[in-house]
């Protein structure tokens, strides 16, 4: 399956299809042309499929650098380390990096391609299902700091998406779930039917045969979102949903607790529960969504107090001058950015 990401100069192709990694280089010859190419992933995912993806490069110069797994690597610190191997294995603005994990990789490969010699093409290869249907699609790379989760980041479109849903039956079921926070996300912000279709299922492995499609399903939506606003300045806030919670849970376990999915799971019910009960979203919402994270095994509560959270909620990018757009649903399917502040979560307990 080929979906295009149409921003004009800046559109690209995402190819969807079993196998692909094997055939990776013919992909990449398409749009790709220059000489040298580095591979960066991690010491879980290379192991397994960086062998296949370099084999399928054979007739490029192509060099490979192996981080650590995990949300600790996307730091700041980081960045020397890569721009060290790009420059010693000289690496120029013609070559190409090439991102082959997670989210994680995704972003801090994403974001050294855009800013080493100011831009060097890059292609996302996804491995996990969150990256998959979500963080490798739209450009948004970044790096953590230490107060909070992206807030060093560029827009920096990829030349080309290649999503192999093979990879998927390597995944421990921790990043399943981990993966089926943002599927379902996109259920509740733009597509009910889509919900209905998960809700109808038992558990993750009840869905395996028609994963193909609900991977194209939700490329297809963030695709759509991110040609009316590639620079997050209006619709595509609504992807949102459920992470200005997330990204503080995450924070505040220091991302050594919940994954991200599963901390977008724990927002997007939360938040909906607090906005049912302000009659900013219609009744019976927020259970709809409990039962959707239980049929997957992600959590809808995390035992934190609010105020634990509102520091790190203010410095959320989402907060400009003292306003914070919270995403909110008026149905399932039906989602909206609401203008709001910190004091929408501060007579909340536990969450």
């Amino acid at each position: 399956m080929e979906l295009t990401v149409n921003l004009g100069e800046n559109s690209y192709p995402i190819y969807i299809e079993n196998g692909i990694l094997e055939k990776s280089g013919e992909y990449i010859s398409r749009i790709f042309q220059g000489q040298r190419i580095m591979v960066i992933s991690d010491d879980n995912v290379f192991p397994l499929y960086g062998p296949k993806v370099m084999d399928a490069l054979k007739n490029f110069e192509c060099h490979s650098l192996i981080l650590p797994h995990g949300e600790t690597t996307k730091d700041f610190q980081s960045l020397p380390e890569i721009y060290t191997a790009l420059l010693e294995a000289k690496l120029t603005r013609s070559d190409l990096v090439i991102a082959l994990g997670g989210g994680v990789i995704g972003d801090l490969a994403g974001f050294a391609a855009a800013s080493y010699l100011r831009g060097v093409r890059l292609v996302q290869i996804p491995t996990s299902l969150l990256a998959q249907v979500d963080s490798s699609v739209g450009g948004k790379v970044a790096v953590d700091l230490p107060q909070g989760k992206n807030l060093v980041g560029a827009f920096f479109q990829p030349k080309m998406v290649l999503i192999d849903p093979e990879v998927l039956d390597t995944l421990p079921e921790h990043f399943i779930r981990d993966g089926m926070g943002e599927v379902i996300k996109y259920g509740c912000i733009k597509d009910a039917g889509l919900f209905d279709i998960l809700c109808s299922h038992s558990s993750f492995e009840d869905l395996k045969p028609d994963l193909a499609r609900i991977i194209a399903k939700c490329v297809d939506i963030k695709r759509i979102v991110v040609e009316a606003d590639q620079f997050d300045t209006g619709e595509r806030m609504l992807l949102n949903f459920g992470h200005t919670l997330a990204h503080t849970i995450e924070q505040h376990y220091h991302y050594e607790r919940e994954s991200h999915g599963e901390a977008v799971g724990i927002g997007m019910y939360q938040i909906t529960r607090i906005a049912e009960q302000k009659g900013l979203t219609a009744p019976g919402c927020a259970e709809k969504i409990k039962k959707a994270l239980e049929i997957y095994g992600l959590p809808s509560s995390c035992g934190l107090s609010v105020g634990d959270l509102t520091g790190a909620i203010s410095l959320d990018k989402k907060n400009l001058n003292g306003h914070l757009n919270t995403v909110l649903l008026k149905d399932i399917g039906d989602s909206y950015a609401y203008p709001t502040d910190i004091s929408f979560f501060k007579k909340e307990g536990t969450i």
